[in-house]
C-alpha cells in the first residue's frame, strides 16, 4: 500500500532559509505554517515573502493570481506547539548550532504526532548528531534546499542511521511535489552530494590557474 502523501508542513525558523522554503512549498499548493518565536521575525518574513513574489511577478515569472494564493497559504505562528499540530512534515531551519538544533528537536518531538517527519535544513551538521534528541529516529533526516530555491530547484535527502525507507520514500515524493530535484544521499557523507561534486569542479579550477592551463577569468 503506498505510503500516505505529506500533506501538511511546518517550518520552523523565519530566516533567511525558512523563508523560501515556505514560498515554494506554499506556490505549489502546500498548506505552510511558519513557526518562529520571535512576533518580529516573523511580520519581516512576511514582507520578505510579499517583496519576493512581487519581484518574480514584475519579471513574468508568476501570474499575480498565483502569487496571492500561495501568500495566503503561509500561516505565521509563534506558538510552536499549535504551529506543528497535525502536519505531515516539519523542516528545521533555525540557525546552524547543534546545541539549538537538538533543543528544537526535543520540542519537537514531544509536540508532533508519532507519524510526523523531522528533517534539518542543515547545509553541514549530519542528522545523527540531532536523531538522538528525538524518540523518532527512523522519522528523521537531512532536507537541505539551495539559495535561492526557485532558482537551484534541489534538495539533499539524507539518511541518518535509522532513518526509513518510508520515511525517505515520502520526503522523496514530496521534494518532487513542491518542484525541486531529489539529490538522493543513502548513507551520510559530509557536504551531502551537491556540495561534493561542487567543491570539487572549484578545486580543479584552481588546479587550472595555478598550472597557467587557463586564466581565472576563463
Amino acid at each position: 500500500m503506498r505510503d500516505r502523501e505529506i500533506e501538511r508542513v511546518c517550518i520552523v525558523g523565519a530566516g533567511f532559509m525558512g523563508i523560501q522554503i515556505a514560498v515554494q512549498c506554499a506556490l505549489h499548493g502546500v498548506p505552510v505554517r511558519l513557526a518562529d518565536v520571535s512576533a518580529a521575525a516573523l511580520a519581516q518574513a512576511a514582507q520578505a515573502q510579499s517583496e519576493l513574489l512581487e519581484q518574480r511577478v514584475a519579471a513574468g515569472e508568476l501570474e499575480p493570481a498565483r502569487a496571492r494564493a500561495a501568500l495566503a497559504r503561509i500561516a505565521p505562528n509563534t506558538d510552536l506547539r499549535a504551529a506543528v499540530a497535525d502536519v505531515d512534515l516539519v523542516i528545521e531551519a533555525v540557525p546552524e548550532r547543534l546545541d539549538l538544533k537538538r533543543q528544537v528537536f526535543g520540542q519537537l518531538d514531544a509536540l508532533c504526532a508519532p507519524s510526523t517527519i523531522l528533517a534539518t535544513n542543515s547545509s553541514s551538521l549530519r542528522v545523527s548528531l540531532i536523531e538522538d534528541a528525538t524518540a523518532r529516529p527512523e522519522r528523521v533526516l537531512n532536507l537541505h534546499f539551495y539559495a535561492p530555491v526557485w532558482q537551484r530547484t534541489m534538495a539533499d535527502l539524507q539518511r541518518g542511521t535509522a532513518t526509513s525507507d518510508e520515511t525517505f520514500e515520502r520526503a522523496r515524493r514530496f521534494v518532487t511535489r513542491i518542484g525541486c530535484t531529489p539529490l538522493l544521499v543513502q548513507r551520510e557523507s559530509t557536504g551531502f552530494c551537491f556540495n561534493r561534486v561542487w567543491r570539487a569542479v572549484k578545486r580543479e579550477c584552481l588546479h587550472l590557474v595555478d598550472e597557467g592551463v587557463a586564466s581565472y577569468e576563463d
